[in-house]
């Protein structure tokens, strides 16, 4: 074997101290090397030693011409495998080299299985794939809804198909009454692919509002008519809806991608196609029984509305009667209105005229108004002229008792001390203070020579 770069090297085998190797440690050295030096790869060769384990996973060994290796496959991948495995198949597995360290064995951990061969066809089952869905082959706008009620559905199978039965046992109990058309071509084989799509063709243009496209599962190989190009191109190229029931539910076809819509199984696309006969009858009186309600309810109504107008249904003279009745009754109320309307203008016309007399002017009464005016006015003006003169008689006699000039007149003199201000008491004065004296006429200067207290002077 080639050095691996990943792999790691020999110098990371040896003890970092002197001493001697576990069993564990070696073992858990070369799981590790085995699982970095081999990336996950497929490998080629035949089941021998099959065993399905209670616990789900599947044990086995893959052999060839010159050796053997052991392999496991955990039952989570298991799961997803959709066909089990047998003694003496061929088969590629897609595994990670491994070491089982407690037995110290060598083994490969499954991760996929295939059937030889099939490699090639499942490359060039994505390269169409991808081709036809580059096209616009596959696109969900394209889809055609499936017509609720069909009355002629086309199967296109071959009669020798054991899914066949099936379909028309589930379409007899689901749609009796549908007319069924079996359009026999071979499913399988050289030249199965064109023939499918010529019987698709055909089909389409026979008059049918559906058509079922059937095969029962199988492998890739079995299946590879459904994955031809011819068939996609039929399918889309169909005048009415196509359901695909080609394999089981794990199995997918270019079939598939191009129909209008994909059953699990051929017994499922028989269900899709045709409606439920009993679901339809259940319905169908389920339906009756609301009508005959709605048909009950409505004929109650109107009879409501009948015996409603029938009440109110007067015979013609009755109402002629009543609406003369109405007239007269309409013309008394009439002529009361009127004489209520012109009794009120009368009674407004009848005050617009006091107001308009009371608003005349009158000459003479407004000159003998004038003069008793003019009396009380000069009458007011003499009472207010004495009132006035008399207070201000009293006013001049108040002010001329408050003048000091009257006071001095009869024969007081108003002394003013050396500070400029009148001298009320004698105490304020001291001998030889200048005194100005002034009198009712004129005025003189003094001296002080003896001050007499006021106790004295009294």
């Amino acid at each position: 074997m080639r050095y691996n770069p990943r792999m790691p090297s020999p110098s990371a085998f040896q003890p970092s101290a002197p001493g001697v190797l576990t069993v564990t440690t070696l073992n858990h050295l070369v799981r590790d090397c085995l699982e970095s030096a081999f990336p996950l790869t497929w490998i080629g060769g035949e089941i021998s030693n099959l065993t399905y384990a209670a616990s789900g996973h599947v044990y086995f060994t893959l052999k060839d011409e010159g050796a053997q290796v052991r392999c496991v496959m955990w039952r989570s991948r298991a799961q997803l495998l959709g066909w089990r495995l047998e003694n003496g198949l061929k088969v590629e597995v897609r595994a990670l080299v491994s070491f089982y360290e407690p037995r110290g064995e060598f083994q490969l951990n499954v991760e996929t299985v295939r059937r030889a061969g099939q490699g090639d066809l499942f490359e060039r089952f994505l390269q169409l794939k991808a081709k036809l869905e580059a096209e616009g082959l596959f696109d969900p706008a394209g889809k055609r809804p499936l017509p609720p009620f069909p009355r002629r559905i086309g199967i296109v199978t071959s009669p020798q198909a054991a899914a066949l039965r099936d379909v028309l046992t589930t379409l007899k109990r689901r749609a009796p009454h549908v007319v069924v058309t079996l359009y026999p071509t071979p499913v399988q084989g050289e030249g199965a692919g064109e023939r499918i799509a010529a019987a698709i063709a055909l089909a389409a243009g026979d008059g049918n509002d559906t058509l079922v496209l059937c095969r029962g599962g199988g492998s890739i190989e079995d299946l590879w008519a459904f994955n031809d190009e011819a068939v996609a191109r039929a399918i889309r190229n169909s005048p009415v809806p196509v359901v695909s029931g080609v394999g089981h539910e794990t199995d997918f076809t270019i079939a598939d991608f191009a129909a209008d819509l994909r059953a699990p199984t051929p017994t499922a696309a028989a269900e899709l196609a045709s409606p439920d006969r009993t679901a339809l009858i259940n319905r169908l009186e389920e339906l009756s029984r609301l009508l005959q309600r709605r048909t009950q309810q409505n004929l109650a109504d109107h009879g409501q509305r009948l015996d409603w107008l029938a009440i109110r249904l007067v015979h013609p003279a009755e109402r002629l009667g009543r609406q003369q009745e109405h007239l007269a009754r309409l013309a008394g109320q009439l002529g009361q209105a009127f004489a209520r309307q012109a009794e009120g203008r009368h009674y407004r016309l009848h005050l617009a005229g006091q107001r308009l007399a009371a608003a005349r002017p009158q000459p003479r009464r407004l000159a003998e108004g004038l003069a008793a005016v003019a009396l009380r006015l000069q009458h007011a003006a003499g009472r207010t002229v004495d009132e006035r003169g008399a207070k201000l008689g009293t006013l001049a006699a108040g002010l001329n008792q408050l003048n000091p000039h009257g006071v001095l007149a009869r024969g007081y003199a108003l002394a003013i001390g050396p500070d400029g201000r009148a001298v009320r008491d004698a105490g304020e004065l001291t001998a030889g203070d200048q005194l100005r004296l002034t009198f009712a006429r004129g005025s003189a200067g003094a001296t002080v020579h003896q001050i007499v207290a006021s106790d004295e002077a009294e």
